[in-house]
């Protein structure tokens, strides 16, 4: 959905950021509260596990968690799952399988990290992989099966290329190796709709395969649930994201709902049906030449978010309004032209507010984040990058 071009929230964002030096992070916080608020509406009383990938803001995953409707993190890296039940936090489900040595040796020495986190696997290899690395005789470890929620029609795969187990016989048979094999406990299921929860609404077919989609996997979901459930009691049925949650929340069999991007609503969630984009997070960059009157050079931007690569994955010009990218340069490492009606209205100094492609990706670009508050005060806050982490 179009975003409205009027001044608010930007004059308080800026005017409570004035003393930053650019580039700097700033988050919205009426909007992002909104934002979760709406998110808790969307899932109609199923719980949301928080996905960490998407944030990347320790304190505001903690509060996110204290509200009513959050339960949980969906975490990235085994590395940050430990690390996240170091802090405090006590339902982690790793979304993605690990091969880190020395984070599955850091996970079994501890009974707290253990008793905490689940860990994704999708293959017996997985299994094979942590034994080797830990031993046959290792504590036992939690894991969920990471099944593939894809669209398969003949030979067309409509969706992203995650998990190997697709069908019930697949599920049914990594559950059974699951359930004779010591060191596992298999508790959960996670199905991931990136066909549903990560495509806007932009047309026709793209509305046909999500309403397709969903029809399937009501069906192969339960069907997957059934037969794991002969060989496992399972505690967790995971889905949906950010764009699916009251199509994939419909579904009883659903034990919980997952989102992140949701909280701060980049660029790629604007398209959708079901909700209106709410802006939360954004950055903020410095006019430090001008090449004509009608072009304004930024400092810095070129944070270019993962995926194909394509317009669609670069930043934004979203304040002041009539601004664009110059599409020979678009965002670069170290300048960033715009053009644009207001272009001219700029000189040395200004500030033009961005928004990011992606959610949390934007946090690895800085050391911290400016919570604005509805009154413009302002506070300081560490992303993981400035807590000293990096996970991948």
């Amino acid at each position: 959905m179009p975003l409205p071009n009027n001044a608010e929230p930007f004059d308080r964002l800026l005017k409570a950021t004035a003393d930053l030096d650019t580039p700097f992070a700033v988050v919205d916080d009426p909007a992002l509260w909104a934002n979760a608020d709406d998110l808790v509406r969307r899932a109609a009383g199923v719980p949301i596990r928080v996905a960490s990938k998407s944030v990347r803001v320790r304190s505001i995953i903690d509060r996110t968690l204290a509200r009513d409707g959050f339960a949980g993190v969906m975490s990235y890296s085994l590395a940050e799952s430990n690390w996240l039940v170091d802090n405090g936090i006590d339902d982690v489900l790793l979304a993605y399988p690990t091969t880190s040595a020395s984070a599955l040796k850091d996970l079994v020495k501890d009974d707290k990290r253990r008793a905490a986190i689940t860990v994704m696997v999708d293959s017996v290899e997985s299994l094979d992989h942590i034994d080797s690395i830990l031993g046959v005789d290792h504590p036992s470890i939690r894991v969920a099966i990471d099944v593939d929620a894809s669209l398969k029609i003949g030979p067309a795969h409509l969706g992203v290329r995650r998990s190997p187990v697709h069908d019930v016989g697949d599920a049914s048979v990594l559950a059974k190796a699951i359930e004779g094999r010591t060191g596992f406990d298999l508790v959960g299921l996670m199905f991931y709709d990136a066909q549903i929860a990560g495509l806007p609404d932009t047309s026709a077919a793209v509305r046909l395969v999500k309403k397709r989609s969903n029809a399937d996997l009501l069906e192969r979901r339960s069907a997957v649930i059934a037969a794991v459930s002969e060989h496992a009691k399972l505690e967790i049925i995971n889905a949906g994201g950010t764009g699916s949650l009251e199509v994939t929340g419909a579904d009883p069999a659903i034990t919980e709902l997952t989102a992140g991007s949701g909280l701060f609503v980049p660029t790629l969630f604007d398209g959708y049906d079901a909700f209106e984009a709410r802006p939360a997070a954004y950055f903020v960059l410095s006019v430090v030449r001008k090449p004509t009157p009608d072009i304004a050079t930024l400092f810095a931007g070129g944070y270019i978010a993962s995926g194909a690569t394509n317009k669609n994955r670069q930043p934004t010009p979203t304040w002041p309004a009539g601004l664009k990218a110059i599409g020979t340069e678009g965002a670069g490492e170290v300048q960033s032209p715009v053009k644009g009606s207001a272009a001219r209205d700029l000189s040395i100094g200004d500030r033009v507010v961005m928004r990011y492609a992606k959610a949390g990706e934007m946090c690895e670009r800085f050391n911290e984040i400016a919570i604005v508050a509805e009154d413009g005060s302002v506070e300081r806050v560490p992303t993981y990058r400035g807590e000293g982490q990096n996970f991948g």
